[in-house]
């Protein structure tokens, strides 16, 4: 497919300019606004370099390149050049390349050869898998997504959170109040009973807490009992867990949590000894963080010798840029954790490891409820499977009150419950904190995820009602008359199928599916008043096919977009 920008940075230099083609191309901006062109060039930046006002500028320029066969129309504005594209130029490189590449659309190679990290979702086992999970896990995974698009070889790590005090607290509160047939029946709900009564229990009784240390102590020194309550623990937990990655159709490479870095954390201890960095504060392990501009220490061990967080994590990095050699490391993890971050990315960097800078944290706001933060010390969720079940039987009674012939019901809900439930996650910047509401999950109005995919049916059902005939001619897109959908509103879609790649890259390089999510709605709309405007079935065969090649091109980037998001295209709805 032409790159547009570099082709006009091409026409537009000039040798008196001292600019690179690539600086030229960096200028080009898209107006907000049509009716000033597909292309503007601001003249500001070559006023002192020409010693010329920057309108005078954009009158010479837009003579200059006027004849060229890439516009329609140039016309300087003020300390603009404004360019209006040839129409069947654009329409037919556009279509031409989707239709060829196909699910290859939009990808690149930008990252052959080199390895990223993503982390994400990451829940703590033994406690629920609530909605406020999701983030992280429909974030990464569309990052993840992102980075594989653009060729990375990507390694999508759930680092469970299966080490720490907690633990502690559900081991000693197994033996006071556990029973084995309750556990087995409903392993989540059961062991975050017995995780809640415990903190009711402690604030009576402080001791608990000395005890639920010891347990963990225990655990962490390899105590036989303490392994084997724990291990239970994780195993119910992943099974659970299982059903809602199941239901979001997400899958990792690896599941290596906390524990699995209890081995490797003796030795980074000892080298922050041998580098000078540890200190004593209190009978803890400490590494002052003040020469970094933190004034919050990071507490590598405690004074009864067990790890924290920030032990485990830099034991983590070493390993992973040990095994992976990674070029980026992506943290998704919310902005709570931001001082978390800074701190052991510090320590890395006192320990000499340079890379710590690609170590990227990914954070974003977190979800509350209407009576205030989650809590699971208090049993104040909302289970995640619980949310896409409700997501899906809504979706399910509203199919059932429409025409339902040639629909599989059952697997229509679930992609569109499911899907209006991650697209929800995924429209707003990451970063905004936001209050769950119910009556959100199951409304499919406005700017939704079923109005992204009931756009992706609508044009899978006009190419059902074209003849089989017609369809095999758009294989042959060099044949097609591309006069026929220069039309304001095909124009439009077409400009916004143009724009995918590089959408796609702009969303993965900030690490924000939001910007994908947005500009896929704005495809949704471009085709529907694509298809509103025109006639596309017409008797006249050059402009049915033309038509039809469009909607196919739609059609096809509309479910390569849903399907980086982690959301499933239904044919029909």
């Amino acid at each position: 497919m032409i790159d547009f920008k570099k082709k006009i940075a091409q026409e537009i230099n000039d040798p008196s300019f001292g600019l690179t083609d690539e600086e030229i191309a960096g200028l080009i901006e898209i107006p907000g606004d049509t009716s000033h062109g597909d292309f503007a060039f601001p003249c500001f930046r070559l006023a002192k370099v020409l010693r010329k006002a920057p309108p005078l500028i954009a009158k010479d320029v837009a003579e200059r390149i006027s004849g060229s066969s890439l516009f329609q129309k140039v016309e300087p504005v003020n300390a603009y050049v404004n360019m209006f594209m040839n129409k069947e130029l654009v329409a037919a490189d556009v279509v031409n390349a989707v239709l060829t590449q196909g699910r290859d659309y939009g990808r690149s190679d930008i990252g052959k050869g080199r390895t990223v990290i993503v982390e994400y979702s990451s829940p703590n086992i033994a406690k629920p898998f609530h909605i406020g999970h999701i983030r992280s896990t429909v974030i990464g995974n569309a990052i993840y997504k992102l980075y594989d698009e653009m060729g990375y070889n990507v390694v999508r790590i759930n680092h469970l959170g299966d080490y720490g005090t907690q633990f502690g607290k559900m081991i000693v509160a197994y033996r006071l109040w556990g029973d084995p047939d309750e556990l087995a029946k409903d392993p989540i709900k059961t062991l975050l009973g017995y995780y809640t009564r415990f903190h009711r229990e402690a604030e009576k009784d402080p001791s608990l807490d000395d005890k639920a240390r010891e347990a963990f102590a225990k655990l962490e020194a390899g105590d036989e009992e303490e392994v084997a309550l724990w291990q239970k623990f994780r195993e119910l937990s992943l099974k659970e867990f299982s059903r809602v990655y199941e239901m979001l159709g997400i899958t990792f490479d690896s599941y290596a949590g906390e524990s699995f870095y209890s081995d490797k954390m003796p030795a980074v201890i000892e080298e922050l000894k041998e580098k000078g960095l540890l200190q004593e504060s209190r009978g803890a392990q400490i590494v002052d963080l003040e020469s970094m501009g933190i004034s919050t220490p990071a507490v590598i061990q405690k004074s009864d010798g067990s790890s924290l967080y920030a032990t485990r994590d830099i034991a983590a990095a070493i390993y992973r840029k040990k095994t992976y050699d990674f070029y980026k490391c992506i943290y998704v993890v919310a902005s709570q954790q931001n001082l978390h971050f800074q701190q052991w990315k510090a320590v890395l960097q006192l320990m000499g490891y340079d890379w710590q800078k690609d170590c990227v944290h990914v954070p974003f706001g977190l979800v509350s409820l209407p009576e205030g933060t989650m809590s699971t010390r208090n049993g104040r969720i909302v289970f995640l499977e619980d949310v896409l079940n409700t997501a899906v039987e809504k979706t399910r009674d509203i199919i059932a009150e429409k025409n339902t012939e040639g629909i599989d019901v059952d697997q229509v809900a679930k992609q569109v419950g499911i899907g209006a439930v991650i697209f929800q996650e995924l429209s707003n910047n990451r970063i905004k904190d936001y209050v769950f509401d119910w009556d959100n999950v199951t409304n499919f109005d406005g700017e939704t995820g079923p109005y992204v995919q009931y756009t992706h049916a609508r044009a899978c059902s006009v190419l059902r009602k074209a003849s089989r005939g017609d369809l095999e001619k758009l294989k042959d897109v060099q044949d097609l008359d591309f006069r026929y959908i220069t039309s304001e509103s095909g124009y439009q879609l077409i400009k916004d199928l143009y724009r995918v790649p590089e959408v796609i890259m702009d969303a993965g390089e900030k690490y924000e599916p939001s910007i994908l999510t947005r500009h896929l709605v704005d495809i949704a709309q471009s085709f529907n008043k694509f298809y509103h405007d025109e006639h596309i079935l017409v008797d006249d065969e050059k402009e049915k096919l033309a038509k039809l090649a469009l909607v196919s091109a739609s059609r096809t980037v509309i479910a390569n977009c849903l399907g980086l998001l982690g959301i499933q295209a239904p044919e029909r709805m």
